[in-house]
């Protein structure tokens, strides 16, 4: 069945609550700001924390120093190295902002702390708990659509060749469905690569793979041509096939990446798979966009569906 272009109808048919959509899309946007100005931040006090070390060495503004920098490396290492898992424990970096913390304490109750670089200090605090306790969590998204067992909801997309793809196309095979932010993300990124590590086990078990995001065409076609592999690349116009499954992230998107083409708008991350009567036989619904599931969790449950 088609998806309705009227989106109070689909709203309508999802039973969406308004006041609580309207809530969740003030969040997103409080986190698109959020996340868009925690780095430049750190950046900022890490370049001022460095200068004035420079020109005086202080205990006080080495701990504020390291503390700044160990956020500044955070983000660097994410999008340098693009590991799919690989920050969902942050201990590592949790020791150096206590290290930094320490050498700023005995500093400044030796006297020789200033009012600024605590205010830095507060600030990278309080930032850094925004970010693991409320930026990287989805603590009220909607599992029950999806959770397995259910058969996958209607939906109508197109691919990067503008052919007309419909949960009937995915019906008499099993399908691995990856919804993913867009190309701006890392986390997603190398996840997708993971997935594409995989690609001959996937077609050996007689998987179609349909990766599917909300960004502009060209970013999935550049993406298809990285990769190289057999995948079919969805293109959700709109979101509707996200909001007709329940995984709409309205404001989703970091602060200033506009300017590269992307809607404000995307998805949260979600797997899916789904056996050839169209029932979903594998969920992953991460509440937290740091967590994502190994490629080894899906494949061992197809080939239980497989013998």
């Amino acid at each position: 069945m088609p998806l309705k272009d009227n989106i109070g109808l689909v709203k309508h048919e999802l039973n969406v609550d308004p006041n609580a959509e309207r809530t969740m899309a003030l969040n997103n946007l409080l986190k698109s700001t959020f996340i868009g100005l925690f780095p430049m931040l750190a950046l900022f006090l890490s370049i001022r924390a460095g200068i004035r070390l420079v020109d005086k060495f202080e205990l006080s503004t080495l701990g504020l120093f390291i503390m700044a920098m160990t956020v500044v490396s955070l983000f660097a290492m994410v999008f340098l190295k693009k590991m799919a898992r690989g920050y969902a424990n942050l201990r590592a970096y949790e020791l150096f902002l206590l290290i930094g913390l320490i050498l700023f304490l005995v500093g400044y109750f030796r006297g020789t702390g200033s009012t600024t670089n605590l205010l830095g200090v507060l600030a990278i605090l309080c930032a850094w708990t925004g970010y693991i306790r409320w930026y990287s969590t989805f603590p009220t998204r909607e599992k029950e659509l999806l959770r397995v067992g259910q058969t996958l909801p209607s939906f109508e997309v197109e691919d990067i060749h503008q052919n007309k793809i419909t949960d009937q196309t995915l019906l008499g095979q099993k399908n691995l469905l990856l919804f993913f932010r867009g190309n701006w993300c890392p986390l997603c990124m190398a996840q997708i690569k993971e997935v594409a590590a995989e690609y001959q086990e996937l077609e050996t078990l007689g998987v179609k793979t349909y990766l599917i995001s909300p960004q502009p065409p060209s970013h999935s076609i550049s993406l298809a041509k990285k990769h190289q592999v057999n995948f079919n690349y969805l293109v959700d116009k709109g979101n509707g096939m996200a909001k007709r499954f329940k995984i709409f992230a309205e404001n989703g998107l970091p602060m200033g990446l506009q300017v590269l083409g992307y809607d404000s708008d995307t998805v949260l991350p979600t797997v899916l798979v789904t056996d050839e009567q169209g029932q979903i036989i594998f969920a992953d619904l991460t509440d937290n966009y740091r967590f994502r599931p190994e490629p080894a969790s899906f494949l061992e449950i197809i080939r239980k569906q497989t013998q």
